[in-house]
């Protein structure tokens, strides 16, 4: 007997045909409940207005980029809060260890010059 059931999974689904006629390749999506059904963790990032930098938002689970993408957009910008998202997978994102922050910023600090009260400004300069 021939199998008339097809699979979609989340955006899988063609915009031109409402039958699906193409299936994308799904075989990197694991099931959901089977074995690595464990979707990776995203770090989700937005910029709430133009000339601002990204704030974190949170995190979710996803399958792909896309998908991340998507899924930021439905639960972190509901009321048309951003108008940029970045989604960074977690496993790519590389922090310092706080209690080392000492150590870390030292070579910082016989360079004096990386200080604005190093340098004298003119008297002409008044809203610096």
């Amino acid at each position: 007997m021939k199998n008339f059931i097809r699979i979609f999974y989340y955006g899988d689904i063609p915009d031109d045909t409402s039958g699906g006629n193409e299936l994308k390749n799904t075989a990197k999506i694991p099931f959901l409940g089977g074995k690595g059904a464990d979707w990776p963790l995203w770090e989700v990032f937005i910029r709430s207005k133009q000339g601002l930098d990204h704030k974190h938002a949170g995190s979710l689970h996803a399958a792909d980029a896309q998908m991340a993408i998507e899924n930021a957009r439905d639960v972190y910008t509901r009321r048309m809060e951003g108008i940029s998202i970045w989604v960074v997978e977690s496993k790519y994102i590389t922090a310092s260890n706080p209690e080392e922050a000492g150590e870390l910023y030292e070579p910082a600090i016989d360079k004096i010059y990386r200080h604005p009260t190093f340098y004298q400004l003119p008297d002409e300069l008044n809203h610096m």
